[in-house]
């Protein structure tokens, strides 16, 4: 029997370390962000991960506005401590794959064919569209529904299923 490696995922960043200063936060979280996706190069299995600027929402980069904020109308969206506690979690899920302990799979969405990487004991989902020559980061969020993490963990397994009939 072999022994899987542990998957450790990186420390939170927590806005009570910023001292309740909510902008000092949002520019530590932002300067993450850019460090993982925009300075330095990510990549999936060995393809470059883009992550989209454009359209740029109240002057910052979408996806990290994505990724950090929630809401349906994404013109209203409101911060989520919680996605941004997790800031350094896409990258790690990303650059960690294959584990054992990282469902993989893909999905399509309209035209798009999408991959999905979730942990399910972080409760914590990463989605990548594919491209031509690279990858682009969608969204990556925290998941705190049971029934929300059963319907990825079902998906996962059809997918699964599907792949080896």
């Amino acid at each position: 029997m072999s022994e899987v490696e542990e998957l450790i995922f990186p420390d939170l960043e927590y806005f009570e370390d910023y001292n309740g200063n909510f902008q000092n936060y949002f520019q530590a979280v932002y300067k993450i962000f850019e460090k993982d996706f925009i300075k330095k190069n990510t990549h999936f299995q060995g393809v470059r991960v883009s992550a989209q600027k454009f359209p740029l929402v109240d002057g910052i980069h979408r996806t990290f506005y994505h990724i950090t904020h929630e809401g349906e109308d994404e013109q209203n969206r409101e911060p989520d401590f919680r996605r941004m506690e997790r800031i350094r979690f896409p990258k790690f899920c990303i650059e960690n794959c294959p584990h054992e302990h990282l469902l993989i799979w893909k999905n399509q969405r309209g035209r798009d064919t999408r991959i999905l990487i979730f942990n399910e004991s972080e409760g914590y989902l990463t989605v990548l569209t594919e491209r031509k020559d690279y990858h682009l980061f969608w969204t990556a969020y925290y998941i705190t529904s049971n029934r929300r993490k059963n319907n990825l963990i079902e998906e996962y397994e059809a997918y699964k299923k599907a792949k080896t009939a």
